[in-house]
């Protein structure tokens, strides 16, 4: 049996993962691509989503280091699931992965346990319109609420996409404005007919 494809979407809070997530869900099913999806932290989950909740609504102060040993527990806690995805052959999309450690915290980790992503898609946007997405979209965390800290983040990004070969990056702006979903959608699906099919 083939092995299955780890495909990761990550970027700045409000550059639009998620819904890049849904549409190629949707895309993927059209098409009979067995897939599965994740994404991380997975709340709720286990009591490292539990530390990064507490963390992320400001209730509980942590060191950067603690914290990103949180976010490395659930994804270890995951690594059974995605392993038993990928040997079943199905393609893997992850909403953020080992990557968002190093861009959000500042921390590099050792992840050699994990399994490595065949593609990195980094969706890239101006700092103060994903503030201004993520804003719309719920009650925002203390890192969407500090665009400095969004700042640095994709600064971080765009840094890692650079050092990593099999990292591809989406200008997700144009003319001052996010283009469509739609239009960021067909540049993926144009990405993974390059890449992975």
């Amino acid at each position: 049996m083939k092995k299955g494809t780890l495909i990761v979407l990550d970027g700045i809070d409000g550059s639009g993962k998620t819904t890049q997530i849904e549409l190629l869900a949707k895309y993927f099913n059209e098409k009979n691509i067995p897939f599965e999806v994740i994404s991380f932290p997975r709340y709720g989950n286990n009591p490292y989503t539990d530390q990064i909740e507490k963390y992320l609504k400001g209730e509980q102060k942590f060191d950067p280091h603690t914290i990103a040993k949180a976010y490395a527990g659930d994804r270890l806690l995951a690594k059974p699931i995605i392993e038993k995805w990928l040997e079943k052959g199905k393609l893997v999309l992850a909403n953020r992965y080992t990557s968002a450690n190093k861009a959000h915290l500042g921390v590099d980790l050792p992840e050699d346990q994990m399994p490595k992503p065949d593609l990195t898609i980094l969706l890239d946007v101006d700092p103060k319109k994903g503030q201004e997405n993520a804003l719309k979209l719920h009650k925002a965390d203390i890192h969407e609420h500090d665009l400095k800290h969004l700042e640095k983040a994709a600064k971080i990004y765009l840094q890692l996409a650079k050092s990593k070969p099999n990292w591809v990056v989406i200008n997700c702006m144009k003319n001052g404005a996010m283009k469509t979903p739609e239009e960021i959608h067909q540049e993926i699906i144009n990405i993974l007919k390059r890449k992975i099919f």
